[in-house]
């Protein structure tokens, strides 16, 4: 099935957002409409993950419209990954040029609504279904050791593979972020529907709810000694003990879309005004990428 309702909205949206100057008919992709100019080929909004290859430090931004690269310098232009325009609703970088996603297909490809668990080995120019194609549409795809845990919001639950082909059903809550801790892959930190921060100490088959913790939208576990997280105001903050308590570090223009940290030091967010890197722990940001539509 052809997501017609989902790329109509999609299109429309983009054409609103371009205050109606932009080129595009009704669907991209369909025989009879018109393929989007050039000039918003590389328009990056909408950011639904980041993550850091190793293979060359490039920092990759997956995004409602595509995967993109971004350029080191604020004033480059973000590079889209093959030509692609596949809604890319989970993302992670898991080694060198190895990337795992889910979310829905390019309008030009054949392929289910709902594309499972995917995973390209080139840096996201070719991708390959590896499981729950068709079925599970993931908003959250988090490594953990040898485990990858994902949250399938098709049926509103946790599940977890060691092999990214047979998964086990863990928790029914729902989540919005997960998070977790690099030195023991059964502790896990999600933020609840609400807001509200949930930990789990045996795999995410049970979550408990941490009493006086922030609201919190967006989740990162880069080392056991500190987790990074953002409120809904834009607020970054910091926990040293596994989200118990968290400090409040730097402030980012509105709320985090996305949030990845590749050290305790260097944490990149996306807001929707751009993609922002701080190197010294979150207390101040400069803009890696600023989203200017029509840029």
């Amino acid at each position: 099935m052809r997501r017609v309702r989902h790329a109509t909205l999609t299109v429309a949206a983009i054409a609103l957002a371009l205050g109606g100057g932009a080129t595009w008919l009704v669907l991209r992709g369909v025989p009879g409409q018109a393929q989007p100019t050039d000039e918003f080929a590389n328009v990056l909004m909408h950011v639904h993950g980041l993550g850091v290859d190793p293979a060359d430090g490039v920092l990759y931004a997956a995004s409602h419209t595509g995967l993109f690269r971004l350029p080191e310098d604020p004033s480059g232009k973000a590079e889209r990954v093959a030509d692609r325009w596949q809604d890319t609703m989970a993302f992670t970088v898991v080694g060198p040029n190895r990337f795992l996603a889910s979310g829905h297909p390019d309008l030009r490809e054949d392929e289910p609504d709902m594309l499972g668990l995917i995973e390209s080995r080139d840096a996201g120019e070719t991708w390959e279904a590896l499981s729950r194609q068709g079925v599970s549409d993931f908003h959250v795809l988090q490594p953990a050791g040898g485990l990858l845990y994902g949250y399938d919001s098709t049926a509103g639950r946790l599940l977890v593979t060691v092999d990214q082909q047979t998964w086990q059903a863990r928790s029914t809550m729902v989540m919005t972020a997960l998070a977790a801790n690099p030195a023991d892959t059964g502790t896990l930190l999600a933020v609840a529907a609400d807001g509200g921060l949930r930990r789990s100490e045996d795999g995410g088959r049970s979550f408990t709810p941490l009493p006086g913790t922030p609201v919190l939208a967006t989740l990162a576990w880069p080392d056991p000694g500190v987790v990074y997280g953002t409120d809904p105001d834009g607020t970054v903050l910091t926990s040293p003990d596994g989200g118990t308590t968290w400090q409040p570090r730097g402030t980012l223009d509105g709320p985090a879309a996305a949030l990845t940290a590749e050290d305790l030091a260097t944490v990149h967010v996306a807001t929707d005004t751009g993609v922002y890197t701080s190197t010294d722990g979150g207390r101040t940001f400069e803009v890696r990428y600023p989203i200017t539509l029509g840029r």
